[in-house]
This record gives C-alpha cells, sequence and structure tokens, in this order.
C-alpha cells in the first residue's frame, strides 16, 4: 500500500467526506486527487473502503475500520514526531558503557534525575571491563562513562567526577606496619592495575606477593577476610565502608583520577546532551 493512498483514506475517514478531507490536508489537494487516491487503493485491496450514506458522506465499511484501526495512530502522531524531532526533544533508548564502581557510585543518583526529568528516555546501562571506543565510534554505545588518562583524541568528553586513592587494611591489622602483608591488586590484564601497583609502590614501597581479584567489590572482600591490604579507586569521599575494613585516603601524585563523559560530536545525539545536562560536572 502506498502511503499517499493510506493518507487519502486516513482524512476521508476521520472527516467522514472527500471535500472536507481535502480541505484537512496538511497540503494543497484537490477533491478528485483525494478521491483517486482511495479509489486506486480500493482497487489494489479489492475492496470498497466507504460507502455512501448521503451527498457527501460516507463511512466505513468493516473493511475500512480494519485499515483505519492500523493507520490511524501513524497520521495522528506524525505531526507530533516531526515537531519532537525538528526541536530534539524526543526519546527512546540511551546506550551507556561504564565500570562497575562508576555504575555503583555515580550512576544511581544521575539515573533518577534523569528519570525524573524524561522519562520518554530509557537507559540501557552495558558494565565493561575496559572502555572501548571502538564501540563508540560503530554506534554500539552512545555514551561512555569511565576512567581515562586523557580526553580520547577525536570525542567530546567532560569531567563528571574524581576517583581516590583510598588504602584498605583488615581492622585488625597496624596501618604503618604493612611490610610482609600480602597486597590484594586488580588481574594484571587490567589498566587499572599499573595505575594501583605505581601508587602502592609510591607510599609503600613494592609488595613481597600479591593476590589478584577482578574487581574492587572483590578486592575489599579479600581484604575484609584478612587476606592482605590494597589501594582501591573511589568516588564517594566518605570513602569504602566495608565490615573488618579501615580506609584511609591518599593524598599526593597518582592519588585521583578523572572519570570522563566521553560521546562523539558528530552527529549530534539528542539523548546524550539531555544525559549529559543531568550528569553532575567538575572543572
Amino acid at each position: 500500500m502506498q502511503l499517499n493512498r493510506l493518507e487519502g483514506f486516513f482524512h476521508v475517514a476521520r472527516q467522514r467526506g472527500y471535500a472536507r478531507a481535502a480541505r484537512a490536508f496538511p497540503y494543497p489537494i484537490t477533491q478528485p486527487a483525494v478521491h483517486q487516491q482511495v479509489k486506486k487503493l480500493e482497487q489494489e485491496l479489492g475492496v470498497a473502503l466507504f460507502e455512501r450514506v448521503a451527498k457527501d458522506e460516507v463511512r466505513l465499511t468493516a473493511a475500512g475500520e480494519r485499515l483505519y484501526a492500523f493507520c490511524a495512530p501513524f497520521f495522528e502522531e506524525a505531526g507530533a514526531v516531526a515537531d519532537a524531532i525538528r526541536s530534539e526533544r524526543f526519546g527512546g533508548v540511551l546506550r551507556v558503557d561504564t565500570s562497575g564502581l562508576v555504575l555503583r557510585q555515580l550512576f544511581p543518583p544521575w539515573l533518577r534525575a534523569l528519570r525524573a526529568a524524561r522519562a520518554d528516555i530509557h537507559v540501557d546501562v552495558e558494565e565493561v571491563a575496559l572502555p572501548d571506543l571502538a564501540r563508540l565510534k560503530s554506534g554500539a554505545t552512545h555514551l561512555i562513562v569511565d576512567y581515562f588518562d586523557a580526553p580520547p583524541a577525536g570525542f567530546e568528553s567532560r569531567k563528571v567526577a574524581t576517583s581516590h586513592a583510598w588504602l584498605v587494611v583488615p581492622a585488625d591489622r597496624d596501618p604503618s606496619r604493612l611490610r610482609g602483608e600480602a597486597f590484594v591488586s586488580y588481574h594484571p590484564s587490567l589498566p587499572h592495575y599499573a595505575l594501583q601497583m605505581d601508587a602502592v609502590a609510591r607510599h609503600f614501597g613494592t609488595p613481597s606477593r600479591t593476590i589478584s581479584a577482578s574487581s574492587v567489590d572483590a578486592i575489599l572482600a579479600f581484604v575484609s577476610a584478612g587476606l592482605g591490604f590494597s589501594v582501591v579507586p573511589w568516588l564517594d569521599d566518605a570513602g569504602p565502608r566495608v565490615d573488618g575494613v579501615v580506609a584511609r585516603r591518599q593524598h599526593g601524585p597518582g592519588t585521583s583520577f578523572s572519570i570522563l563523559a566521553v560521546w562523539r560530536a558528530e552527529p549530534r545525539h539528542p539523548l546524550v546532551q539531555a544525559a549529559l545536562e543531568r550528569l553532575p560536572a567538575e572543572p
């Protein structure tokens, strides 16, 4: 079925007449042209869609009622959709990649604020071990919120948070006497591992032995169990709060890390812009 024929049928059905339908069109069209649209649609389907009840009044047949129920929502909403697209004020699915730490600490208040302001935007979050700019470039994701050592070239970015390094030790250990204790690190395959090992070497010396874990939660669980100490990133100024763990924020070089929101500058994505309006911003 051709769209212009459906459009003619829709206006005739809604106005219950050809003359009134021609006047209701959003662009100039004659009554005979509207009649031809409907006639060709009826020929295409092999059924009558209207029956005449007066000189310039028609009503839908059973087949016409079924077709009107199908096409009416499209034509009724087309104008509003066009206006929303022109103004870049429309909803949809926003795909975001982030790490577990950022997801847990930054996302809940941000998503609540976004949902309150724009209930028409559905956020599809994927937790990733490493930020993948290729996914951003291909459109597989729209926004990455994660740690970057520098703003990536070829993309727009904005600093949204700062992660600080925290020394975490078992509650029954003396934080000033850690020599000989095992160090609980990220897995060596993760980029955080090098940053973490650099931080511990700067402030505590090279550990005699290490135990690797896959995430901050796993590291804290190991420390809580008394298996060793660690240095972990944390966005909350209060630091990690875990039973059996004492946390102390570290200061100096290599103890603060930028969390960036990164997105493609072109083509401009209205949902990304709406999300950025609700994300916190840091200088």
